[in-house]
């Protein structure tokens, strides 16, 4: 079967519920058509589960949700002991901002096979968005625990550490998704950390956590990309970046001078 796309905080939901996380959602609620008689008979017919979860893959790829949902249920009802088709058919119940169908659904993954990474960073969202913080750092940790090389998991434990003011353990996790994910982060910058932090003063302050992160490894370009997205966004104490160990190499390079004599204006949206 072929593994899906892990769900995470940073392309998939909002540190603000409202109204970016119904935003989010509103934009990925997309039916591409309702099913055919066919397809209604394809579910009752004499179809495997193999071939219904296929279907509903392919649903889900083209954001049809409701009627992925409708595959997956009809797959478990074939092979109902499958981990893999609860987290499935609870993703689609998290796109679709059915929480609480999503939560039982991951919940069943995860008794099914306790070693089930996935499920736990699925079961972490769901309570992230629901901004049960505590809890959702103690199912984040479950993941990394079972998929110790998966970098998302990691940025999303950053994310609820950073959500509860955590700057210590959020910086931690950070690094080491950027170890082991360099671009972790830009991947999915379009409906990035940034972008979903509610307070202007901790966007800012998650874009110099991040030029600190780049900069320690080396990626000076990148860190010099948010070291001027930290000013842009007003980053009050941007002048740290002389005294903080992490900048030592940084400040060597001549386009560190240069963007700091320019200091970009704050841009407010």
């Amino acid at each position: 079967m072929t593994r899906h796309p892990v769900i995470t905080v940073l392309a998939i939901v909002a540190l603000n519920i409202i109204p970016i996380y119904s935003q989010v959602i509103a934009s990925e609620k997309v039916q591409v058509r309702p099913l055919s008689a066919r397809d209604r008979e394809l579910l009752v017919a004499d179809a495997s589960a193999d071939d219904l979860e296929k279907s509903g893959d392919d649903l889900r790829a083209a954001k049809a949700y409701f009627d992925a949902h409708d595959y997956y249920e009809a797959a478990i009802r074939k092979n109902p002991d499958s981990a893999e088709l609860y987290n499935k058919l609870g993703i689609t119940e998290l796109m679709s901002a059915r929480l609480e169908d999503a939560r039982k659904n991951f919940d069943r993954a995860v008794k099914l096979n306790p070693r089930y990474a996935e499920a736990y960073n699925n079961l972490g969202v769901v309570e992230y968005v629901q901004r049960r913080y505590s809890k959702a750092t103690k199912d984040y940790e479950k993941a990394i625990r079972y998929g110790p090389g998966d970098a998302s998991y990691f940025s999303n434990l950053g994310t609820a550490y950073f959500s509860r003011k955590n700057w210590s353990k959020a910086t931690k996790a950070y690094a080491q998704a950027v170890r082991l994910d360099p671009d972790v982060f830009s991947r999915v910058s379009h409906v990035g950390v940034a972008g979903q932090i509610s307070s202007p003063a901790d966007q800012a302050h998650f874009a110099y956590l991040l030029a600190k992160l780049y900069a320690k490894d080396g990626l000076t370009d990148r860190s010099l990309q948010c070291l001027r997205r930290a000013m842009e966004e007003g980053y009050k104490d941007v002048d740290a970046v002389y005294k903080d160990a992490e900048f030592t190499a940084l400040r060597k390079d001549p386009r560190f001078a240069q963007l700091m004599a320019s200091r970009p204006v704050a841009i407010s949206e």
